[in-house]
């Protein structure tokens, strides 16, 4: 299993960065050239959100990017550091699982539905968590192995 991980401050100016970065390693890990304008649209949108998450809560530490390499799926992992953000919007996403937001958290707006329908219309694996700690999207696509190189 090859990872990588990025990590940048909730700036707007690198989501696109990530975006680069995470369809780069799509398509080194084999990911169908089909799909990684998809990669590259649900990594901005999850990216997107967790940058207006951490500005809008006043959380200063950086945004999580986890691209993993296994032997039959490519996956994304976009963390986030807002405690309890996105619970009533994972209501509606298979497999999500959310705790309760903690004390004086507010539950996710009308915006943060808007961005997890686009990524679960971008992506047909995608897992939302949302709990104390923050938030997690990870995000699937399977790969050929034939076709995907190690990551060095």
């Amino acid at each position: 299993m090859a990872t990588v991980e990025l990590r940048f401050s909730a700036q707007p100016e690198h989501v696109r960065t990530a975006r680069l970065v995470a369809a780069a390693v799509a398509r080194r890990a084999g990911v169908d050239e089909a799909v990684l304008d998809e990669v590259r649209l649900a990594v901005g949108e999850a990216c997107s959100r967790a940058v207006g998450l951490h500005r809008s809560n006043g959380v200063v530490t950086p945004i999580r990017v986890v691209l993993i390499e296994e032997e039959k799926t490519f996956s994304i992992e976009v963390g986030d550091e807002v405690p309890g953000a996105g619970a009533a919007a994972v209501a509606g996403v298979p497999g999500a699982r959310a705790e309760a937001p903690p004390e004086g958290v507010e539950d996710a707006d009308g915006e943060d539905e808007m961005g997890l329908a686009v990524i679960r219309g971008l992506v047909d694996d995608v897992e939302v968590l949302a709990g104390e700690d923050g938030g997690t999207i990870r995000m699937s696509w399977p790969i050929t192995p034939a076709d995907a190189d190690v990551l060095s």
